[in-house]
């Protein structure tokens, strides 16, 4: 069985190295897994793609810049039968992704998300509006509207199989694509679990998060996507 991991990636020298590097690919091979990483330069001005081939990833470039344009070119080159998600920023944990392959494997589950506010969120790793109003808000509104039943909707640490991305219509091109994902596994009824995740602060480079911005585009999309065009 094979593992693909699709890291999207702008302006993130300096921490994507570390971050391709902190892959335990000791111990996908033990598990009887091979392991690709995939980085998407998502059409970086520094030397992004340079750091990552260095550490050892195969390096694709987008140049529509967007959360949800680098991960669609991801998954277009990803080959293996399961998908893990992560940014390049050192946030997330990736050093536990045997433990969201395990989740598929013997859980039989389709698709895993981390959760950051059933773990841990350490100080200075999100911002003081994203985790007491923001994140909390957002996730209490899709569970709502989408009758699910999330604790961070919004968390970028995931692993999917192939097979049950294929059945998604996934098109979102900016971050609204995090909750498009979300909402494509509860209606099409995915097998769904959450694990509990260390949230740590970025390793480098400057957060491409836009608070009001982004927080506007995922609510608009949210009720769109229930009650269409208003």
């Amino acid at each position: 069985m094979k593992v693909s991991v699709v890291i999207p990636a702008l302006n993130e020298e300096g921490i994507v190295g570390e971050t391709v590097k902190s892959i335990p690919l000791n111990k996908l091979n033990d598990m009887g897994l091979t392991t690709e990483i995939i980085v998407v330069d998502n059409a970086s001005t520094d030397k992004t793609a340079q750091e990552a081939n260095d550490a050892g990833a195969k390096v694709v470039y987008e140049e529509h810049r967007g959360y949800g344009n680098a991960y669609l070119r991801g998954f277009k080159e990803a080959t293996g039968d399961i998908i893990i998600m992560g940014d390049a920023d050192g946030t997330y944990p990736l050093e536990m992704i045997p433990q969201f392959i395990e989740c598929i494997l013997n859980d039989n589950v389709d698709f895993v998300i981390g959760s950051r506010f059933d773990g841990e969120i350490q100080d200075g790793a999100m911002p003081a509006l994203h985790r007491y109003i923001g994140n909390p808000m957002f996730t209490k509104m899709l569970n709502k509207l989408f009758h699910s039943n999330f604790s961070d909707t919004h968390c970028g640490m995931r692993a999917i199989k192939t097979e049950a991305l294929q059945k998604l219509d996934l098109k979102s091109p900016g971050m609204e694509f995090a909750i498009e994902m979300v909402i494509e596994a509860s209606v099409k009824n995915l097998k769904i679990k959450e694990v509990p995740i260390v949230y740590r602060q970025r390793g480098g480079g400057k957060a491409k998060l836009n608070s009001f911005k982004d927080g506007w585009r995922h609510s608009k999309y949210m009720l769109k996507r229930k009650f269409g065009d208003m």
